[in-house]
This record gives C-alpha cells, structure tokens and sequence, in this order.
C-alpha cells in the first residue's frame, strides 16, 4: 500500500485545523520551497509527473511553464475548485479535512511563476465548505504563511474564496475566469490561452484543487520518489471517489495506475449483495461508459484513452444489472441539457433535442430511428463547439448507444 499523500488526515480530529496540521510537518515545503529559485521548482514539478487531475491531464510544471516570466502586468492564480462533475467528490474531501496542504500548494506555485495574488473559486453548494476555508486562511495568515514577507522571504501573497453560484459550465477554466470576473459564465474562444491572457486580461495560471495539493508533496519527497509511486509521466496518487452499487462507497487515495478491477472488487467491497455488475462511468459522468469485461484497465490517462474512454476527475459510478441503461441515459442528457451555457448553437439545440428524445425512448413512444437521430445529433457535437462541454456530453452518450443499443432497442419493444 502506498504512503497516503493527500488523505492522511482524513478521519483525524480538527484536521482542518493549523495547529494539527503543523504537527504533521505541516508548511515545511513552503518553507523549503522559498529558498529553492522559483524556476528549478517548476523544473521539479516537471520531472515529477504531475498532471492536472482534472479533465484533459495537462501536465501541471508545463503550464506553469507558459506564463511569461517578464510581464508589466500583475500575475494571477486561480484554484479551481467547482466540483461540479456528477461522481466526483474528491476535491470536497481534500477542502474539508485537509486546506491547508491545499494552501501549501498555492503559496509554492505563486512563488514558483511570480504571483502574488490567488483565488479559490469555489462550487456554489459548497457553503460550508467555503467558510471552513475562510477560517483556515485567517489562521495560515496569523502564522505569517500568507501575506507580507512569508516566513521572512520577500515574498508576498494574498489569497481569497470566491463563491460561484452552482453552474457546471464555470468548472471549464475560461467560464470560471468570466465568471471571477463578475460576468456571465460563457466560455471564451481560445486563443489567446489563460497563460498569457486570463483574469483581467493579464496571465494566469489555473489549476484544481487535487492538482495543488500535490505540489507540496513533491518538494518534501522529490521529484523522483512521486514519480515512482504512479507511472511513467503520471506520477504520484490519485483519489478515486466510488460510487453506485458497491459495498463500500467512499474516496480512495490510490497509486496512478491501480486497475478499475482492484479499486471496486479490492477495496469498495465489490458489489452489494447478489447483484452483477454491468457498467462502469471511470472519471465522472462526462467519462464514456466501460463495460463489465472492461474493468482490467489501469486508471491512468494513457490506458483509458486506449479504451477511447478518460480518467477525468477520477470520479467511479458503478452500474449493476438491474439498472436500466435508458434511465443511466436519460440522467446524463437530462444533467448536460440543463447545463449547457448556450452559446454554442450545436449544444444548446442538441443537449434539448437529444433529451426530448431520450425522454419518449423512456416513455417506449420512440421508434429505432429516433437512436439513430440520437447519435446523429451527438456527432454533430463532438468537436463543433466553444468549449469542452459539447464533448462532455457527446462521448457519454455515443458509449451508452454504442454498447448497450440492444438493451435499449428491447425496451423499445417491451
């Protein structure tokens, strides 16, 4: 079993809490990280293998890389931390029992890309949430972490929660930057990217909360070590967050690469009685579908892209026999109709289209040719939109008709 980077101290009393965490040799990377020149600690997130552990997996010391290094305009950081991906839970987890290793993370990628400003935005649900990390930050400034001069350095931070008000479409980073803004959540067209026109029109870098985290675990193990514990190129743990019908539901922080196989039979229990398993959604609902003689698959991005499915957030809903796959689909186009920003005409016509579809599919009053305008209509998404989303919504939903069409063609004839 690998060391436990990002959920140690989940359980512990008042983890949450500074004095706990300092215990733990809290904020030693920061300290260590302060004195390292800011561009050999991007080279080290590099040669760690740190991809986001969001949706696309960028590597993390890359984008940093991006940023200019010699601008007359103010830097920015903005967490993202707007879990708003149906399946995913582990950003929640970390917030809750672990900010201040959150903090860490940030206070290194500033000092490490020459930033003196971050934003937390966060989910609008997450109310409680947001004032826990409200109160962490007036302790870590109390202990001189944030601020003026941290730890006597020079350098200089300011880090604020800004609460979004429960739109999916603001976990895509250009929605999210608009959004900070205080303007409507819509995508903007790239490019120019973020790194070099972001907030407020001056570069940015953005990453998740998961991502973060982990940066102070590479300063205080190395680069080498953190690499090691995942794969090649991916290093590192990830935290997987099961649900559906297991015995054992919950979040599992895990090596990059431990098999879909081992993460459900192993350690959620395996299935809840006497069910069987059908399917398996591996990285949130935007994730296409596996089935159940597709489970030995490492969850890393590589293997899962092989199986022309995605790690994503890593969120795992797993679907038993008795789950009817056209009520699995209209959950899906039901979640991605509503959610759609509408300023792509291709899914803001195609999310309601196919939904409307799906719906009369449900109610048996559709006939074989309304699958093949579903699938039609889903194609017409992928690649034809302003942001990820159209994707988001069209992979799911072409893996459900691909794999599962004669399941749903016999409840047509039911």
């Amino acid at each position: 079993m690998s060391e436990k980077y990002l959920s140690r101290n989940f359980g512990v009393t008042d983890s949450h809490k500074i004095e706990v965490y300092l215990k733990g040799n809290g904020y030693s990377a920061v300290r260590n990280a302060l004195k390292i020149k800011p561009e050999n600690i991007i080279e080290e997130i590099k040669k760690a293998g740190l991809r986001g552990r969001g949706g696309a997996g960028f590597p993390a010391g890359v984008k940093w890389g991006f940023v200019p290094k010699k601008t007359d305009k103010p830097k920015y950081l903005c967490v993202n931390a707007d879990e708003g991906e149906p399946g995913t839970v582990k950003d929640r987890y970390i917030m809750t029992h672990n900010p201040h290793q959150l903090f860490e993370g940030i206070i290194i990628a500033s000092y490490a890309v020459g930033i003196n400003t971050a934003f937390i935005y966060i989910r609008g649900e997450y109310e409680n949430i947001a004032q826990r990390l409200e109160e962490a930050l007036d302790e870590a400034r109390a202990e001189g972490f944030l601020g003026k001069n941290i730890q006597g350095s020079g350098f200089n931070l300011d880090v604020y929660v800004h609460r979004g008000a429960g739109a999916y479409i603001c976990g895509e980073e250009t929605a999210l930057l608009e959004s900070l803004e205080g303007k409507r959540g819509n995508p903007r067209l790239k490019p120019p990217f973020p790194a070099s026109v972001g907030l407020f029109n001056c570069p940015t870098v953005i990453n998740n909360v998961e991502t973060l985290a982990n940066v102070p675990v590479i300063i205080n193990v190395g680069a080498d070590a953190f690499q090691k514990t995942g794969q090649k190129g991916d290093g590192g743990t990830r935290i997987f967050g099961v649900s559906g019908m297991v015995k054992k539901p919950g979040v599992y922080e895990l090596p990059v690469g431990t098999t879909l196989r081992d993460i459900i039979f192993k350690h959620a229990g395996g299935m809840k009685g006497s069910r069987r398993l059908k399917a398996v959604i591996p990285g949130g609902m935007s994730a296409p579908v596996l089935t159940a003689d597709e489970i030995d698959v490492p969850m890393d991005f590589e293997s899962l892209m092989e199986k022309k499915s995605m790690l994503g957030s890593a969120g795992i809903i797993v679907i038993d026999q008795e789950t009817s796959m056209v009520d699995v689909l209209k959950v899906v186009t039901k979640f991605y109709a509503h959610e759609s920003c509408g300023q792509c005409t291709p899914c803001r016509i195609g999310n309601a289209w196919i939904y409307r579809i799906v719906k009369r599919v449900a109610a048996r009053e559709a006939g074989k040719r309304d699958l093949d305008t579903i699938c039609r209509l889903a194609n017409n998404m992928l690649g034809k939109t302003l942001c990820p989303l159209g994707d988001a919504a069209a992979m799911p939903i072409l893996a459900i008709m691909k794999k599962f069409r004669t399941e749903i063609e016999s409840h047509l004839e039911q």
